[in-house]
This record gives structure tokens, sequence and C-alpha cells, in this order.
């Protein structure tokens, strides 16, 4: 486990706050439970240490499945945790999520869900992905095969996620916002695809906002934002942040060496 205590970019400004809440940010998992398991042990005790007055709040901020090997156990996890009561959850909607639903209502999007790592999310299911990604009938065989091996818990997972959780100063999303939009005008599409136009902007937004989505080396906050993908199918690197009043502190689970290259 590696933590750190985040510097702000300004430190003459004023400085963003949860009010008195205590809230943990996970960035994207993609398939790799390996690294989201004891990510969520380090998070509990923290919490149990911190003695919040109220349930600490722990937000996902979407891209569960696809690309790395273990999606349904992903999904799993956070069911389990929500279960558990120890947390208000709020898991959000990553654009993969939105491709697995789109493939579920019609088979014909398969091709450009496997190009994005459908296939690894399929076979954590025990589905077995069509041989020629253009024989529309066999995957509407598959996407049948899917709707069988998918739990009900896990179907309704995937059609309540958010696509925005709010919390004093700071908004949650998946891939950012579209500047000069206030955020109850965003758009889905955006809330979930977005990259150069929110990424390049410098100006102020409604809220901080706390994001995945584009992965980067290392979590990225300059301000406006702060970024919390670091690429964890490929780099073995997942990322989250602990946010309490005008705290914010980085914690990480990174594999052994190795790991990575053997999970993708």
């Amino acid at each position: 486990m590696f933590a750190r205590f985040l510097s702000r970019p300004d430190p003459t400004s004023t400085p963003p706050s949860t009010g008195k809440r205590l809230a943990y940010a996970v960035g994207d998992i993609h398939g790799r439970l390996d690294l989201l398991s004891p990510l969520l042990r380090e998070i509990a005790l923290d919490a149990q240490a911190s003695h919040p007055k109220r349930r600490p709040l722990l937000i996902f901020l979407g891209d569960y499945v696809d690309r790395g090997p273990d999606s349904r156990g992903v999904v799993d996890a956070i069911l389990k945790i929500e279960a558990a009561g120890a947390f208000e959850v709020a898991p959000l909607k990553g654009n993969h999520e939105d491709a697995l639903l789109q493939f579920l209502a019609d088979p014909q999007i398969a091709a450009s869900w496997m190009e994005h790592g459908g296939a690894a999310t399929l076979a954590s299911y025990g589905v077995q992905p069509a041989a020629v990604r253009s024989d529309a009938d066999s995957w509407s065989k598959v996407r049948d095969a899917f709707e069988a091996a998918l739990p009900a818990d896990h179907r309704a997972f995937y059609e309540r996620l958010e696509l925005m959780h709010v919390v004093g100063d700071y908004a949650f999303v998946h891939a950012g916002v579209r500047p000069g939009v206030s955020l109850e005008d965003q758009a889905e599409h955006d809330l979930l695809w977005i990259r150069k136009e929110f990424l390049g902007n410098a100006g102020p937004f409604d809220k901080v906002i706390v994001h995945g989505h584009t992965p980067s080396e290392e979590p990225q906050f300059v301000g406006n934002r702060l970024g919390l993908d670091t690429g964890a199918y490929a780099t073995g690197v997942l990322s989250a942040v602990r946010l309490q009043g005008e705290t914010q502190r980085l914690l990480q689970i990174r594999a052994p060496r190795g790991a990575s290259q053997a999970a993708k």
C-alpha cells in the first residue's frame, strides 16, 4: 500500500472541502480484482481508524469491466461491500459499462466492444466470444449466452449505475465534464467519454471534478480536477483518493513486479 498527501497547485487559493464527510474515490479497475481487494481492505482499515460520525462514502468512478482478467469478481466485490453496510457506496457508470449494456441491447456492436476489451468480460462470465467478428448470427447467440450467464444482481448493478455524485466542493464523474455547461445540464455522452475539451480546460468548473477514464502514470491534480486512472489493467497500479474536509490523500496498490503483464 502506498499513500501520500496531495499538494495543491496553488496553495494560496481556497482549498476544496467535503465539509466533514469522509469520502474515498477509486479509479478505473478494469477487471483487476487482485488490486481492488487489497485496496478495499486498506480503505476499510483507514475508515475504522478515522471514527467518522457519518458512514464513510465510497465512490467508484466506473470502468469495472473489460481488459483485465476478472470483471465478474470486481462486481462481486463491490456488491459485497455494499451489502456489508459499513460504507455508503456510490458506483458510477463508465463508458465500458455503457458498451456492455449496448451489447446486451444490440449484439451488432460486438466488434466495437471487443476492440476495447470486451472479450475479457465475456470470459469472466464463462462465455466464449464468436470466432468471427462480422458473424451477426454468432454474436446474437453470444449475447443470449451472456444474458443467461449474467447474475440478476450483476445486471441490476450495471443498469443502476450513477452518472455523477456530488459531495461538498467535489463532483465525481467517470470521464469529465464539458466546460461552460452546468453540472445539471451535462450530457451523458460527455460524462462517459469526454477527454480533450475537458482535460485542456484550465478554468474553474462548478466543482472540483474527480474522474477516471484517461490513464496517466500518476494521478493528476491540477486545481480544477483530480484524475485517478493510472491504467491498472496494464500498469498494475490502482489509485484512489481519501477526502475529508480540506485534506486529500492518495492511496495506491501496486502489483508485484511482473504481475501486470501476466494480467493483460
